[in-house]
């Protein structure tokens, strides 16, 4: 087999996309095209020199219509435009679960202020609510009550953008200081990790501390089933523990792990750059 071109699209060189590299350069029949957003241009028709991408963008407007663009001069992504476009937005992503028949915490949709406090209140005290495009945990609101409720939505009504006026509305689970990451390429749960703070919300960019997590059969089943209702790809699905079993809370399309591969002990760099090269070679 000969030498497979690899378009790395990226904005800044984080700890991921160096670990990316560094694994991408240990390959002798790979080359790295390095793809910087900040200085693309398109014109609709050129077609980079290039057999596959994988996708590492941090701005999700410039990923998403790179991406659109990548796809309509044919070249194969990894993640696909339909799937960052799925996962890059909760609302759509919630769609796609419950049409899957995936389990997830019980949500509501709402255009306006009244009509969300009526959501609100038909869910039940306390609810989170979230921008429906937005990662890292922030602009998050964990709602105790109808007078929190009236105070934040007036607030995101009045000083948010476009996307803070579609309220965006989960119930709340009480995951007891934790929850869980999974990472999922192709059709496999490679490995995963416990999210732990003492903060309602766990994310390890707001300082939670990770631990590995065993894959169970229930975790690696509902972890798959849900990359495959967003479309399938290399995904980071985060769960929360429930008494009725495990519920997907959201499915990540630019999945950070650097906090995951000691933790695990899995080579996650070089699991995602294995299936980068056989969906290069595959359409090739």
């Amino acid at each position: 087999m000969g030498t497979i071109k690899v378009g790395f699209l990226h904005s800044l060189v984080r700890k991921e996309e160096k670990l990316l590299i560094t694994e991408f350069n240990k390959r002798a029949d790979v080359e790295l095209v390095m793809l910087d957003d900040r200085e693309l241009k398109f014109d609709l028709e050129t077609r980079p020199n290039v057999d596959v991408i994988i996708e590492r963008s941090i701005n999700h407007s410039r990923a998403l219509h790179a991406l659109r663009l990548f796809k309509s001069l044919g070249i194969p992504c990894v993640n696909t435009y339909d799937v960052s476009n799925t996962c890059g937005d909760k609302i759509l992503t919630a769609v796609a679960l419950k049409d899957a028949g995936v389990p997830q915490p019980d949500v509501r949709i709402a255009f306006t202020e009244d009509s969300a406090i009526t959501a609100i209140e038909d869910i039940g005290y306390p609810v989170v609510l979230k921008p429906a495009v937005g990662s890292w945990g922030r602009l998050l609101s964990k709602i105790n009550d109808r007078d929190a409720a009236e105070t934040v939505l007036e607030h995101k009504t009045v000083l948010g953008s476009y996307h803070h006026s579609i309220f965006f509305i989960q119930k709340y689970v009480e995951k007891k200081g934790r929850d869980i990451r999974a990472f999922v390429v192709g059709n496999e749960c490679i490995a995963a990790i416990y999210r732990s703070s003492d903060h309602w919300i766990t994310n390890t960019a707001r300082g939670a501390s990770a631990s590995n997590c065993p894959i169970t059969p229930e975790l690696s089943k509902i972890c798959v089933d849900a990359a495959v209702a967003v479309g399938g790809g290399v995904l980071a699905v985060d769960l929360f523990e429930s008494p009725d079993g495990l519920l997907v809370n959201e499915v990540n399309y630019t999945m950070e792990f650097r906090n995951s591969i000691d933790t695990t002990g899995v080579n996650i760099p070089d699991k995602v750059i294995d299936y980068i090269v056989s969906c290069g070679r595959a359409h090739a």
